[in-house]
């Protein structure tokens, strides 16, 4: 199987998961959205019982908009640009409160094919919020820009599907890849530099 029809597979294994595991929890999701450009929202919809869970999400792909949409401090937006940890926080906070979600996921990044803000090609910050505080991740990934963007929607999907396992009771719930759902050969791990 190709590469593009694995990181399919990975992807909808990890959006089912969350869907699922937020139908049972009664919660909701929003997502931001700048590096990723709807991919992470399509990814998410493709599920069957997903009208439950999801409440919508955000697109902010120009900086001015992570302000004046998701809520991002137009001062750390100037101080440190669009491709930073706190703004990915930021965003996935501003998509919960703004869409009156139990949860926000955001993404933001660099995808090529050139370098922005003297931040390399690569570099990646996801980031949810939930009931219990925000997580960011950094992703330093390798490839084309769509491998990039493939890479940071599973490595968003896996912050969350991680967050709720811990919700749920910590590392011996239910784990995505034990079930099956997700294959454990991973292929964005396989993108990280």
């Amino acid at each position: 199987m190709g590469t593009d029809a694995t990181h399919e597979r990975v992807e909808a294994g990890r959006a089912a998961f969350v869907v699922h595991s937020l139908h049972e929890r009664r919660e909701t999701l929003a997502t931001v959205e700048s590096l990723t450009g709807g991919a992470l929202a399509s990814t998410i919809v493709e599920i069957a019982g997903v009208s439950g869970v999801y409440r919508g999400g955000l697109v902010v792909y120009a900086t001015e908009l992570k302000s004046e949409l998701a809520g991002v401090p137009e001062d750390l937006l100037r101080e440190r640009g669009p491709v930073d940890p706190d703004v990915a926080a930021a965003l996935a906070e501003g998509g919960r409160r703004r869409c009156g979600a139990h949860w926000g996921l955001a993404t933001t990044g660099v995808a090529g094919p050139e370098p922005q803000d003297g931040k390399p090609v690569g570099l990646v910050y996801v980031a949810a919020a939930g009931p219990g505080g925000t997580t960011v991740r950094r992703l330093d990934l390798d490839g084309g820009r769509d491998r990039i963007r493939g890479a940071a929607v599973i490595e968003a999907l896996r912050l969350l599907t991680e967050r709720i396992q811990a919700a749920n009771g910590g590392p011996d719930a239910a784990d995505p890849t034990a079930t099956g759902l997700v294959d454990a050969a991973d292929p964005a791990g396989a993108g990280r530099r």
